[in-house]
């Protein structure tokens, strides 16, 4: 069991039977009266998030989840497919589910899949940094005055960023899972 006084961000806390992760927390402590604990937290099944008051006095269960190493296999439609390393079992995950992660994915790419009651996946949790291969990248024209010094490019999953120039059709590039973002290029 947590108290409130135990919240904070990135904390998971299963409320109604349901696992919720914080994604916001502030604590304030009126003069007179309780400490009070306002947090802003997300569904980690179904992604709504509310934001609720908490004193200091309140308990909230740890959630029963568990993370599984998995090779993810293929997509088919909305469904993303996934197999334990370990069982050969197989499971799916949608696009929903997944979110902003299926930028990144690739055939035979290793992750942890986040496990809700031992059998029901939730969610996934990707490498940090990832190399793709630049798919379409338009020449970048000398002497552009817009100011910026990036242009656009598509990687082999479909994903669209800004890259710095000298970056061309084929380059294997890094990127950061976490914000999408352009890292380096990768020598080979």
């Amino acid at each position: 069991m947590y108290s409130a006084s135990d919240l904070r961000k990135g904390l998971k806390v299963q409320l109604e039977g349901e696992p919720y992760i914080i994604i916001g927390f502030d604590f304030s402590k009126p003069g007179k009266g309780q400490a009070l604990y306002r947090t802003k937290m997300r569904n980690m099944i179904t992604g709504n998030q509310f934001t609720q008051t908490y004193r200091s006095n309140d308990k909230f269960e740890k959630p029963d989840l568990e993370e599984r190493t998995m090779q993810f296999l293929y997509s088919q439609d909305d469904e993303f497919h996934f197999m334990d390393t370990s069982s050969y079992e197989q499971i799916f995950l949608t696009r929903d589910q997944l979110g902003d992660n299926v930028n990144f994915l690739m055939d035979n790419m290793e992750v942890q899949v986040l496990f809700f009651d031992g059998s029901r996946p939730i969610d996934i949790s990707l490498p940090i940094f990832v190399n793709l291969t630049v798919t379409r990248a338009d020449p970048w024209v000398k002497g552009d005055t817009s100011g910026t010094d990036t242009k656009p490019v598509t990687v082999e999953t479909g994903y669209q960023l800004q890259v710095p120039p000298f970056v061309e059709e084929g380059d294997k590039i890094q990127i950061d899972t976490r914000s999408g973002d352009y890292m380096t290029r990768v020598k080979e």
